[in-house]
């Protein structure tokens, strides 16, 4: 962990567990524990699994002129937010390509959260803030504790009053054991879940009085490396591993377009003024590449890297995959060539494994994104 500068309040925890914290966003996370990440992927989709992703970082954005810093530094129209709604945005450089992604809460008019992962979601902000009468302001103290699983609202429905009537991507200020929190019903798994977001000094007995009481339902802790797999079959992005960043072009420069990612749809409807928006909208239509899936003909997993092939020809390349015992299916997440990326397409697999495959599309589980939406 020699970049880490970052410290979580549960690191005692995660050692307990059996994790060797490892550094993800400058702290010290808990990437796996003795158990199998198939038992927590497992443990996740049937019943619920409580992760620490404090990791990501936390940004208080506030003043007069908040919303217009956000109106510039992401795709959103944060006109369509109020106190206790959120919504997923991306940013962009001048070149109209891809630096991060977020989600953006409002807390009270003129004031925002802002959370982020490893990109440049902070110097984009600190760049915009120049000129304008707003305040930013990391926030290293909240933590962040991730409840997810088709039985995470029924734990908290015991201790938190409406929380079944809490819709997604809104959040809510409470108490949970009789300490502040905000849980915000967001998540990273496409499973019905919540971000618990605490001061530091109340994480430890939060994280303890979840699994102490939530054993019975079968809530156990689960590594941050479970949303790798998590995430390949709902199809959720990760920077900078699915990114050119990871995988670059040959004689290319990185960096990739909203409508290669297919994160175009984090653009709000009429939103022209952006930073990097002309860029944006100039380059649709000339998608290299496409995220897609593909569904492999063998119970191995392929790895990062791992190259794909249609008619002699290098046509992607695999960013993640996994395999279900649920299932029993290895899926992967790839960056395929534009005209490979259809429904059923023959592709192989090369590198760490060989394997006829095909292209799907994305996400493998609950396309409807029936879990997520759920209600009451």
């Amino acid at each position: 962990m020699a970049n880490s500068w970052r410290i979580s309040a549960l690191a005692d925890r995660h050692r307990a567990l059996g994790a060797e914290l490892e550094d993800w966003n400058g702290m010290g996370t808990a990437f796996r524990y003795h158990a199998d990440i198939a038992d927590h992927h497992e443990a996740i989709r049937t019943r619920a699994g409580l992760m620490d992703v404090s990791g990501l970082k936390k940004i208080h954005c506030s003043g007069p002129h908040a919303q217009a810093l956000l109106d510039y530094a992401t795709t959103r129209d944060m006109s369509r937010l109020y106190p206790g709604k959120s919504v997923y945005a991306t940013m962009l450089n001048d070149e109209g390509k891809f630096v991060d992604d977020c989600i953006v809460y409002c807390l009270a008019p003129n004031a925002y959260l802002v959370v982020h992962g490893t990109g440049l979601g902070h110097d984009m902000l600190t760049r915009g803030a120049q000129g304008r009468s707003v305040h930013l302001s990391f926030d290293d103290d909240l933590h962040d504790l991730s409840l997810q699983g088709p039985r995470a609202v029924d734990f908290l429905a015991e201790h938190v009053p409406g929380i079944r009537e809490l819709p997604y991507f809104h959040h809510l200020q409470t108490r949970l054991f009789g300490r502040h929190v905000m849980i915000s019903r967001t998540g990273y798994t496409g499973e019905r879940g919540y971000e618990i977001f605490c001061k530091a000094e109340d994480a430890p007995a939060i994280w303890d009085t979840i699994l102490e009481q939530g054993a019975a339902l079968g809530i156990e802790a689960c590594g941050f490396e479970t949303l790798d797999w998590l995430r390949v079959e709902s199809n959720l992005l990760f920077y900078p591993a699915d990114n050119s960043e990871t995988h670059p072009f040959e004689n290319e420069p990185a960096g990739d377009t909203l409508w290669e990612l297919g994160l175009d749809f984090t653009v709000s409807k009429d939103k022209t003024e952006f930073r990097g928006a002309s860029e944006h909208f100039r380059r649709q239509g000339k998608e290299r590449f496409r995220i897609f899936g593909v569904l492999l003909d063998s119970p191995k997993v392929a790895q990062p890297g791992d190259t794909l092939w249609a008619a002699g020809k290098r046509v992607g390349v695999v960013t993640q995959g996994m395999y279900s015992r649920l299932t029993r299916q290895s899926v992967a997440m790839a960056r395929i060539d534009t005209p490979h990326a259809e429904q059923g397409q023959p592709l192989e697999v090369r590198g760490s494994l060989e394997a006829s495959a095909i292209a799907h599309t994305l996400p493998f589980d609950d396309p409807q994104k029936l879990k997520r939406l759920a209600k009451g």
